[in-house]
């Protein structure tokens, strides 16, 4: 079994945090990016990138973790 890289726990942080960040989105209508960052900052446009990149990154990568 191989162990996880120091990317692939960054990206799983990522991926938590955007999921989160979304349920609360969609539960209470309160986006904690924005809130954090403010509305479609510098910051908070990076910390979407972030997310949406790591999104993708697990979207590649899950075929070679579900062989193994």
């Amino acid at each position: 079994m191989n162990k996880l890289t120091i990317l692939d726990k960054i990206v799983f942080i990522l991926v938590i945090i955007g999921g989160l960040n979304w349920l609360l989105v969609g539960l209470f209508s309160w986006n904690l990016v924005s809130f954090i960052f403010g509305d479609m900052s510098i910051l908070s446009r990076v910390i979407y990138d972030l997310v949406g990149f790591a999104a993708v990154y697990v979207a590649v990568m899950m075929p070679k973790y579900a062989r193994k």
